[in-house]
């Protein structure tokens, strides 16, 4: 698997991500290559906002003049703030 920035016919950028493998023939020799394609471009575009959030609420809660603390389903905390 391989991720590459490509550019489309109308200049557009896309991320993608590229599957490929080899052909072999029966005596063993490299006669190709067979690949499939995919635009992961809203995957990553995700992935970079779901991590901006997470930094945002990380700084927010580190932050915070008063304390602020997570508590996990059996009611032990498990996070806090500075």
């Amino acid at each position: 698997n391989f991720e590459f920035p490509l550019s489309t016919k109308n200049g557009k950028a896309v991320d993608v991500l590229l599957n490929a493998t080899s052909r072999i023939d029966c005596d063993g020799k490299l006669v190709g290559v067979v690949g499939v394609g995919q635009d992961i471009t809203e995957k990553k575009q995700a992935e970079i906002e779901l991590t901006r959030v997470a930094d945002d609420l990380r700084k927010l809660v580190d932050t915070a003049n008063a304390p602020i603390f997570g508590i996990d389903t059996q009611g032990r905390v498990n996070e806090w703030n500075q």
